[in-house]
């Protein structure tokens, strides 16, 4: 199934983090495309953080979508992740953001990712790649980047 990941990181060497967690998921699920990486400032926090990079990959997965979080976990461990306080700054954060147009909610995973719409940096570096993705449930990647564009 078509799987959409996001990756972010502030902390360490950003754009190493990101190239060491794409490289480990390539050894998950068959890599499609990875977008460029993105500069964006930290979102819902209240104390100064360093600028996140962010990027997505989208690949091909025979997974099941627990099981590939799972796995991205134990990649973010693997890098470095210690999960402290929500929006707190971190090595790598790797979330799945669609899977196969799968509707879900568990306590270990909700997709499609419950805010991937009001982000704009999932949303453009996802436009890069996929020009014509879709967010299940909420509409095409194209449409939701500019309604987040006509908001500014």
């Amino acid at each position: 199934m078509k799987a959409v990941i996001a990756l972010g990181a502030n902390l360490g060497n950003p754009k190493e983090q990101l190239a060491a967690a794409i490289q480990a998921i390539s050894d998950l699920i068959v890599v499609a495309a990875v977008s460029s990486f993105y500069e964006t400032e930290p979102v819902g926090v209240v104390d100064p953080q360093p600028n996140y990079w962010n990027a997505i990959l989208i690949g091909q997965s025979e997974l099941e979508p627990l099981d590939l979080m799972r796995a991205l976990l134990k990649i973010e461990s693997s890098l470095g992740r210690i999960r402290s306080t929500p929006n707190a700054a971190r090595l790598i954060d790797i979330d799945i953001i669609d899977f196969g147009g799968i509707s879900m909610a568990s306590a270990e995973l909700t997709l499609p990712h419950p805010r991937a719409h009001q982000r704009r940096f999932v949303l453009a570096p996802w436009f890069e790649i996929d020009p014509d993705g879709i967010l299940t449930g909420n509409g095409s990647v194209r449409e939701l980047l500019s309604q987040l564009d006509a908001a500014k």
